[in-house]
């Protein structure tokens, strides 16, 4: 009896010892032991109840304790942007290249205003084919409009007064205009607005000129009329050293050959027929003509 006694109980304590291994593999031994005490089971107190054995060998679980002031929880903060420090630049603002301009081309023609060696080539050339325009000076004043514009009319070219590539053409191919008469005389070309001086059945001189308008007016007895040249063969009746003024306007030096029709000087002698019927010439031109005796009384016109 004793022994098997003995046996029972060596059997329990084996049991309780293999339980406690078993929980002690859930957390550190220490939590499971005291210092040198007797283990706690199931026959032991009830958890969370400390026995007098226990109290000073496994400690009770510490509750930590606050500290006295807590320490504040670190707060986001936006961080102060450090300024920035600009980029050393130049203090003087660069100056933008400007844009290339497109080339122009240098102007090869010859216009009223222009002077120099081209111009003074294109008087003498002008000149030698007998276009009038005075003494070759090398500047292109108005008698050389003048007498650009009568080659011009004479070359059946655009009346523009400017010596371009057609009219330079021209001139070196020295166009002239042909005469009528066989004699002497002054011929006025209606259609293409040019005086000629013939000396013995040839050309001597080319002028420009402007003759009737064909346009409607009132004649200096009140009268309506047309401005028209009356085509025909005519002689010079009459010749005015100086000025004759009408109600129709002022004739410088003028001849007449047909009525109160004449040759005569004036301020304004466009490229296009412009007048009251009279063949208007620069006041230059009409002072040549007096001064060559070109217009006698007596000699021929002929209006074509």
């Amino acid at each position: 009896m004793g022994r098997a006694r003995t046996t029972r109980a060596r059997r329990a304590a084996a049991a309780l010892t293999a339980a406690t291994v078993l929980l002690g593999g859930c957390g550190s031994l220490a939590d499971g032991w005291g210092g040198g005490g007797s283990p706690q089971g199931a026959a032991g107190p009830s958890a969370g109840t400390a026995s007098p054995s226990d109290a000073g060998t496994r400690p009770a679980e510490a509750t930590p304790t606050p500290s006295e002031t807590p320490s504040p929880l670190p707060t986001a903060t936006t961080p102060t942007p450090s300024p920035t420090t600009p980029t050393p630049t130049s203090s003087a603002t660069p100056t933008p290249s400007p844009e290339p301009s497109p080339t122009t081309k240098p102007r090869t023609s010859l216009i009223r205003g222009d002077s120099g060696p081209k111009v003074l080539a294109l008087q003498k050339r002008l000149s030698e084919l007998g276009y009038w325009l005075g003494s070759p000076d090398g500047a292109f004043g108005s008698l050389t409009q003048q007498a650009v514009w009568a080659f011009q009319k004479s070359a059946g070219l655009e009346r523009d007064g400017v010596v371009g590539p057609r009219t330079a053409r021209a001139l070196a191919a020295g166009i002239r205009p042909k005469a009528t008469l066989s004699g002497s005389g002054v011929e006025i070309d209606l259609d293409r607005q040019i005086l000629l001086v013939v000396r013995g059945g040839r050309v001597r001189t080319i002028l420009n000129t402007s003759t009737g308008s064909g346009e409607e007016y009132t004649s200096t007895s009140g009268n309506p009329a047309i401005a028209t040249t009356p085509r025909g063969r005519f002689s010079v009746y009459r010749a005015v050293d100086g000025e004759v003024t009408n109600s129709l306007g002022t004739l410088w030096r003028p001849r007449f050959f047909n009525r109160g029709i004449a040759v005569h000087g004036s301020q304004n002698i466009p490229p296009w027929a412009d007048s009251h019927g009279c063949a208007r010439l620069s006041n230059a031109a009409i002072d040549m003509i007096w001064a060559g005796d070109l217009m006698p009384v007596g000699s021929r016109v002929v209006v074509r």
